[in-house]
């Protein structure tokens, strides 16, 4: 499933580098920030869960700032939902328990959703 989910982050930075030119907020903006959010709470849930994966899910996130390139307030606001996932479940969970990986299967379905989501309506 995570390949599926590279896949899926791979065809969002090629989305969101078309919004690259505009730096006002852009109509998806709060998905983004949203999928930034997931990729941090799947950088610290797969750590403690034992996946192996290093710095898997931050990289994922660098790569979508890349492609992205937003600046200013959109890019402290990706990187505060970043942070916010992360840190969240950081406070919540110091181990892998039955319930981080049921919360790791729920965040990579609703990261699939969003990047198909966001593919579908704003991919040519």
């Amino acid at each position: 499933m995570p390949k599926l989910f590279s896949i899926a982050l791979l065809a969002l930075c090629c989305l969101a580098g078309s919004a690259r030119a505009e730096e006002a907020a852009a109509p998806f903006d709060n998905e983004l920030q949203r999928f930034a959010e997931i990729l941090g709470t799947l950088h610290y849930l797969r750590g403690i869960c034992g996946s192996n994966e290093g710095a898997k899910w931050r990289n994922e996130m660098q790569a979508l700032l890349d492609a992205e390139t937003p600046s200013g307030e959109r890019r402290t606001r990706m990187i505060a939902g970043f942070n916010r996932g992360y840190n969240g479940f950081q406070q919540t969970y110091r181990t892998c328990t039955p319930a981080a990986t049921l919360a790791i299967r729920r965040y990579i379905d609703e990261g699939l959703k969003i990047s198909r989501d966001l593919t579908a309506r704003y991919a040519n």
